[in-house]
Order: C-alpha cells, then structure tokens, then sequence
C-alpha cells in the first residue's frame, strides 16, 4: 500500500468530519448571509466573507443579527472561563481588569469576539461566557501566564461550548 495515498485519505477524512462539525453550529453558518449584511443590533458588516467593523456605517439592502448578538439575544455561550481560588478572590478586579482588556483588543478586530456576561459563582469565583470558543482558551492562558495557577480546557467537540477553568490559591 503507498503510504501518501494513504496519507491522502485520512486528511480528506479529516477535512469531511471538521466540516461536518462546523455545520453543526448555526451561529458559524456563513452560508446564510449575503453580503454586504449589517448587523441590526452592533453595526457589524459580513463582507468579503466574514464579520468586520467599518468605519462609517454601509447603507446596506440587506439586515440581520450577527451571530454574536444572536448568541447574546438567545443567552448561548460558544464558551465559558470560570475564575476561582483564594488569588483570585484577592486580585479579583486586577485579573478582570486584564480580562476586559484582552477582549476589547481582540473585538476591535474581530466582532464575534465578544463577553456576554459575568456571574458570580459560589465560592468568591466568577464565570465570564463568551460569544467565541477560542476567547476561554486565549484568555485563561493568558491570565496563568500572568498569574501562574492552574487552567484545564474541555473542548468535547466542535458542536458543543468550550469550557476552561483557571484556579489559584495563595
């Protein structure tokens, strides 16, 4: 047997089931918008396939909700950061000071990155959910790269939300 026929086969595999669960979600579905599109709810623009800000507003034909805001409106997070420990009780508004300010970074380029909302958890912790899978990731390795700590990622599958988890005690 050739091996890059082979090859060949399981990355086409490969490629069939990434796409596969990537249209599973219908808030990554691109298909449905035509461009150019504004969004109703926070004047971002689809245009040349994928969500941007402009800097004027576009008198466009065509208006809908961007996925982020569908997420907000429906209250379904692509994925959640949990915060917790005695370290984070104590640095609680310095860490969500960096949180906040990583997450405007990356909306000024990209508006589905986006917080929804922050709750308080039992214990002194919070859970921040996001509009995006990759902000728990990008965000939790920051903060243990800042602060040390621990930080457990659980991403079952492309279908479902991302959950992560960063813990430090004293």
């Amino acid at each position: 047997m050739n091996g890059k026929s082979s090859d060949k086969n399981f990355m086409q595999r490969g490629k069939d089931r990434l796409r596969k669960e990537q249209s599973q979600d219908p808030y990554t579905s691109h298909n449905r918008f035509r461009e150019p599109t504004v969004c109703t709810g926070c004047d971002a623009v689809y245009l040349a396939g994928r969500w941007q800000w402009l800097p004027a507003r576009l008198q466009a034909t065509n208006e809908d909700l961007c996925p982020a805001c569908c997420r907000i409106r429906d209250k379904i997070p692509a994925g959640s950061l949990n915060l917790s420990g005695d370290f984070f009780e104590q640095y609680r508004d310095e860490i969500l000071s960096l949180v906040f300010h990583l997450v405007a970074y990356q909306k000024a380029e990209f508006p589905m990155k986006r917080i929804m909302d922050i709750e308080d958890t039992d214990g002194g912790g919070v859970e921040i959910n996001f509009t995006d899978t990759h902000l728990p990731h990008s965000v939790g390795e920051t903060i243990k790269h800042a602060y040390k700590g621990k930080l457990d990622i659980q991403a079952p599958d492309a279908a479902d939300s991302v959950r992560a988890s960063w813990v430090r005690q004293q």
